[in-house]
Parts: structure tokens; sequence; C-alpha cells
């Protein structure tokens, strides 16, 4: 009998396939998509293919529409797949990810780059997002070829151009670069931009965004800043207060800091306390020594409130298993995801590329989860959407937030 989630009547599969013939391999994992679907059309189909030469992967993703017959399809070429409860990286694979979702309107989109005099726009958006027809959607997946759409930009733009729509997914990648990434959406290859779909209607779905961080030493106030340079924190030249903070560090975490420090930017100035979660978190890019300067991967205004962070196996497991932790207590049961992982996790991080499928099919008590390693993950924190780095960021249907 398949699950009915929150009496909407959602159903979920998935499936991965590993197979040097990637055309096999997409016939394989789609039916084990739609095997739980027991004859049922899926409504939406997301699948996603990984491997050497873009030709094949192209044939394998026009195949995979092909037999899953979807109402709606969207897919992607990537550096490694998740399904089945498995994650699989630099191996000739694909997975796959069909749900029934009735109630729920799906929009395929197609966003293209476009030059309006001397900046870059985007065309493909829906029109009549403030109308009845379009007042209803609540959530967008996208997957973006990075090397010919706007992504850090328009993900940057979205709360104007979509205001209160939170967008989810990831950044496509080729084992070719430029030119090698493949995307589809209903029944075809588009040759640039993003593809994705954006859902309405009687949508139970809820973004989750875990960063994989831990904060270290105290929060801070920034009290000078040039462009994306920290001058002072709480009074005191940057460099010289990052480096009191290790100093002051358990060994752990100074280890830790080594190997890749970050510094997190709250999210809510008034929150009585800035803890794990209440960040946005960017990467600590370099240093100025004559300056005494941090540059970070972002641009803070002066006032505002940051803290450092440190990312390792231990920390993302724990941000991980917090951020299952809220989400049951604040939502309905979820009964199946799709899952964005950041191709720096998996085995460069984590003893097995399972480790992020396995805890949210544990976290979230389901087993419909499928996705993929991108080069950049698209998720909302602190009500904005953000491209995110080292992140796994989670669409979960059936979730709707009881608050």
């Amino acid at each position: 009998m398949l699950p009915v989630v929150n009496d909407l009547g959602y159903h979920f599969g998935d499936g991965l396939a590993e197979d040097s013939d990637l055309v096999r391999a997409a016939e394989s994992a789609v039916a084990q998509a739609v095997e739980p679907l027991e004859g049922r059309r899926p409504d939406l189909l997301c699948f996603f293919v990984c491997g050497d030469d873009p030709d094949t992967v192209e044939a394998a993703g026009l195949r995979a529409m092909e037999v899953a017959g979807a109402a709606t399809s969207v897919g992607c070429s990537a550096g490694g797949v998740i399904g089945g409860g498995r994650g699989v990286e630099a191996t000739s694979a694909v997975s796959a990810w069909a749900a029934c979702l009735p109630g729920v309107r799906r929009t395929p989109l197609h966003l293209e780059p476009v030059r309006v005099e001397d900046r870059i726009g985007v065309s493909g958006m829906p029109d009549g997002r403030d109308d009845d027809e379009r007042g209803d959607d609540e959530v967008a997946m996208l997957l973006a070829d990075p090397y010919t759409f706007p992504v850090d930009g328009f993900v940057q733009s979205s709360g104007e151009l979509l205001p209160g729509l939170p967008l989810v997914g990831g950044m496509a990648s080729g084992a070719g670069g430029p030119g090698s990434v493949r995307l589809f959406i209903d029944g075809r290859r588009v040759e640039q931009g993003a593809v994705g779909v954006l859902l309405g209607g009687q949508v139970a779905a809820r973004a989750l965004v875990s960063q994989g961080c831990r904060p270290v030493g105290p929060p801070m106030t920034v009290t000078k800043a040039a462009n994306n340079m920290l001058l002072e924190l709480a009074g005191v030249p940057a460099l010289s207060k990052l480096e009191q903070i290790i100093q002051e560090l358990p060994p752990e975490d100074q280890q830790a800091a080594m190997q890749g420090l970050h510094i997190g930017i709250a999210m809510d100035e008034y929150a009585a306390e800035h803890e794990r979660g209440d960040f946005l978190v960017r990467g600590v890019v370099g240093a100025d020594r004559d300056r005494q300067a941090i540059g970070i991967g972002d641009v803070v205004e002066v006032g505002r409130t940051v803290r450092f962070q440190v990312r390792d196996a231990v920390a993302a497991d724990e941000d991980l298993a917090e951020l299952f932790s809220r989400s049951r207590d604040d939502a309905d049961p979820v009964g199946g995801a799709l899952l964005f992982s950041c191709n720096g996790r998996g085995t460069a991080m984590f003893p097995s590329a399972d480790h992020d499928v396995q805890a949210v099919r544990s976290g979230l008590g389901i087993a419909g989860v499928a996705g993929f390693f991108a080069a950049g993950e698209i998720g909302p924190v602190g009500g904005r959407n953000h491209l995110h780095g080292f992140t796994a960021s989670i669409l979960a249907f059936g979730a709707r937030s009881k608050a």
C-alpha cells in the first residue's frame, strides 16, 4: 500500500542505477522510481545523470523522460547522483525521483540569460505572480548551468522577482566543463540557462537547508568594513581579533579552522542569541596583513553581527540532526524529498558518499529521496534565497509548517 501524506495523496518513488551503458541505467533508475506508484502516471519526474561523454548523458536524459511518461520532467547532468539510499560520485550512473502530487499545479521553467543594455537579465519568468492564477505559488525547484546562467545574481534578486517564493536546487556540472552541461525539461534538452518547476495550488512542501557548520568564538559587531573586507570586529583589527579567537579555541576546533574557516552573518539582528542555524555562512577567502583585514565571500555592512564558523564531518552531521529535529517539531510528516548536496561533501567530508541521503532518510523517516552532488546549492536562509557551498539543500514534500 502506498504511503499517503497529510491526506493529500502524495506518492513517491526513487531509484539509482550504475551502468557503463547510461541509457540502460536511465531505464533502470526510472523503473525503480515509478514502481511504488503502482501504475500511476507521475506528475513530476526529476532525474540526474553522471557520465563522461555529454552526448551519452544527453541520450540517457532523453530516454529517462521517454520511459517515465511523466506530466512534467526536469533533469540535468551532474558529477554524482543520489537515490536508492546511496550516493555515487564520478561514476556512470543515473538517479530518478517520481512523484504523484494531486492538486499541485506544476509550471515548467526554462530561464535564459538576455542582455539588457549593459546588464544581464533573465527571460522565461512566469507572469502574473500577484494575480489569482499565480498567487498560490509555494516553491520553485531550479537546476542551473553555471557557465551560461547568472546563478548568483538571479538567486540574490529572486526576492524582488518572485517575492516570498523559496528557491531550492543546485548547479549542474559536466565532465568537460563549459559546453558539457546538459539540462532537460519536458522531453527535450535545452542549450543554456536554467530549468526547473514552479509548484503551486495544494502544495505541502518545505525547504530545509543545512550549512554544515558550528559557530566558534563570540558573536561580534562589524565596526569597520570595505566591500568584502572586514577591517574591524568589535573595535579590534579584524585579523588580530581572528588570531585571538583561534588561540583560545580547543585543539580540535583549531584544527578545523586550519582546514577551512568560515564566517556567519546573522540573519536576525534582533535575536537574543546567535547560535547554530542563525547565520548565513560564507567562506573566509584571504587576509591582508598590512591592513589587518579579512576577506570573505560576501559584502557585510558595518553594524551587522558575525561569528566565525568551522566545518567538518562532525559539525555537518550535527547540523543535519538539529535541522531534522526542528523540522519534526515544526512541520507535518514528510513523504519524499529532493536532495541537493555539495560535491565538496560526499567522500570529501564523510566516510561514505551515502552519508547525506542516509541522514535525510533517517532524520525525516522516509524512503523516497533522490538528487545529485551539486556545484553550488540553492536554498533559503533567514527568509531569503541564497547560493551556497558545502551545503545540503532539501525540498521536503508533505511538510507544511505548523506555525
